[in-house]
This record gives C-alpha cells, structure tokens and sequence, in this order.
C-alpha cells in the first residue's frame, strides 16, 4: 500500500514538473510570437495610412519604400552604423564602469555621498544637446565626444540604481553577517553586490538603449558618418526613404543591445524565480 502511494506521488511529480515546462515554453514562445505579431500589425496600419490617405512620399513613405531602400542601400547603413555602435557601446561601458566604481565609493563613505552625489544630479539635468557642443570643443571632432555622450546619458540611471541596491540589502541578512564576524570586504561581495544585481541590470537595460541615442546625438553636432551625420543629410536631402530606413537601422541596433544584456541578465542572476502570469 505504501509503495502504491509512493509510486503514485512520483507520478504526479512527474506530470506537474511536465505541466510546468510545458506552460513555460507556452510563455517562451509567446513572448516571441507577440511582438513580431505587433510588428507585423503596426507596419500593416503604416502601409494602409499611406495607401488610403495618399500621403506623400516626401511625408511619410510606404514601408515597401522603406524596405526597398534598407535592400538597395545596406552596404552603406552598415557601414555608417559600425562607428555608432562602436561609440555607443564604449560609451555604455565606460559609463557604466564608472557609476559602479562611484556608487561603491559612495557606499562605503557616505560623506563622499553627500558632497558629490548632487553634483552628479546637476550634470545629468543639463540637456544632451547642450552637453555636446561642449564635448566636442573640449575633445575634438572624432570618436571621443560621440563615446563621452554616450557615457553621460548611460552614468547617471547606473548610478541611482547601483547605490540604491547596495544600500537597500536585508536588515537580517546584515545583521548576521556581523553575527558571523564578515569583514566589510565580504560584506560586500556576498551580500551587497549579489543584492545590487538586479538594480544594475534594470538601469543597464535602460542604458544599452540610450547610449545609441547619445551616440547619435553626438553625430548630430558634428560628424561626417554615422547614423546621426546620415540622418541629418537624409533630412536636408528631402530623402525620406533614406531617413526612415536610417532609424530602422538604429533602432534596430538599439534594440539587439537591449536583448544581449538582457540575455546576460538571465545568466547571471539566476535565483530570480521564473512567475507566470
């Protein structure tokens, strides 16, 4: 009788453990179908808009006029969008490095916390489009004001984030870490940091997307390639294929980036519970 029980609960076991994956890779495949499905619609709606309401190329071009252009074209959006990538993705990872460095120091010496943290909140409410200039005459007009850019607009949601998660750990779990005698150094490492990871990622989502926008802003003041330097020449060429086709790629770009760290994020925090909803 006790073996039937046994044999029975085992396979209940084995069916609930089939019906979880089951429903997880139901929800796997949805978060993939959906968006290309929404894709699908609002590219749909913009080529019916066009078609029904004979808006004019020079306006707003059909989707097939879009495409034809990113076929036609491709060779050179790439090429114009390899140094925006490489700007954006210096200037993510050097921003980013350096609100988790700063966010540490303010951590550990909340005096330093105090004087520079507003400091850091006045840099960041001064716009983008004024900030750029500036970079551009201290640093020249090559890369480096475009990856400075990028870095300032990626620095500053880091940085909230990071002191946020690093301050923001469990009063018990402190607590027994002095119990057991952790030095600081253990304390951080063991307790903040591993607290402070889903923080940074949220704020590194957010910034994988802007450090595209800071590059291309910075291409904007002065540059003769990129996608921001083919955007405004798209602009003032009347070529509005060329520009639409132009956003797509960036967008595009900004898009993947977003997708690399988010498949990061999966790997890397993996005590997160998966939740169906």
């Amino acid at each position: 009788m006790a073996e039937t029980a046994a044999t029975a609960g085992f396979v209940v076991d084995i069916a609930a453990e089939a019906a979880y994956q089951a429903e997880k890779r139901r929800l796997a495949w949805r978060k993939r179908i959906l968006p290309l499905v929404a894709v699908i619609g609002l590219l749909l709606l913009w080529w019916l808009s066009v078609e029904l309401f004979d808006i004019k190329p020079f306006i707003a071009p059909s989707p097939v006029s879009v495409i034809k252009i990113l076929v036609a074209k491709f060779g050179m959006l790439m090429s114009n969008l390899l140094p925006t990538a490489i700007e954006a993705v210096c200037g993510f990872l050097l921003g980013n490095l350096a609100a988790a460095a700063i966010a540490t120091a303010f951590v550990h010496k909340r005096t330093v916390e105090e004087a520079f943290f507003p400091i850091a909140v006045m840099i960041n409410t001064i716009p983008v489009v004024a900030k750029a200039p500036i970079l551009v005459l201290l640093l020249g007009n090559g890369m480096e004001p475009k990856i400075a850019i990028a870095a300032l607009i990626c620095f500053f949601p880091t940085l909230v984030n990071m002191v946020r998660g690093l301050q923001d750990v469990n009063p018990q779990a402190m607590e027994l870490m002095r119990v057991l005698s952790a030095t600081p150094r253990e304390i951080f490492f063991k307790l903040r940091v591993p607290n402070s990871l889903p923080y940074m990622f949220s704020a590194l989502k957010i910034a994988a997307s802007t450090s595209v926008i800071g590059a291309i802003v910075g291409e904007w003041i002065g540059s003769t390639k990129g996608i921001g330097a083919l955007i405004i020449q798209a602009t003032y060429a009347f070529d509005t294929p060329l520009l639409y086709a132009t956003i797509v790629v960036g967008s595009t770009f900004s898009a993947l980036f977003f997708l690399v760290v988010s498949a990061i994020e999966r790997r890397v925090i993996r005590w997160s519970p998966d939740r169906v909803r």
